[in-house]
């Protein structure tokens, strides 16, 4: 069965690199579908820090949820993701199922304009 997912990204260490290089990364097994316009939003927790690009996707995947979540970590590894840095500090990517086959998975929707704005227009289409 294939499965249809959102997924946020984000970065503000060279996002102009970072988020076409996980896109890439993402599309060499996974199919795009769809993807919204980048938007620059403040950093949220620690504030003095560069200002985020954020995006989602739209993608279709055979994998289970599982699979795909630890697909994405390798990407974030790939890209060179810090993960002993502060939980809402810099980092190179941050990609995150949002919405999983139609259902809401990620709590951060709830929570964060942005991402709402992002999946909903993906959701619409």
């Amino acid at each position: 069965m294939m499965n249809k997912v959102i997924i946020s990204l984000g970065s503000n260490i060279s996002p102009d690199h970072n988020i076409p290089s996980a896109i890439l990364l993402l599309s060499l097994k996974h199919r795009l579908l769809d993807i919204t316009k980048v938007e620059i939003t403040d950093p949220i927790g620690i504030e003095d820090q560069s200002k985020f690009h954020n995006a989602a996707l739209l993608v279709e995947t055979w994998f289970s949820q599982d699979a795909f979540n630890t697909f994405l970590k390798e990407i974030e590894d790939t890209l060179l993701r810090d993960r002993s840095a502060p939980k809402f500090g810099p980092r190179t990517i941050d990609l995150d199922i949002v919405v999983w086959n139609g259902n809401i998975v990620d709590n951060d929707y709830y929570k964060r304009d942005f991402l709402k704005r992002h999946t909903d227009m993906l959701l619409n289409n």
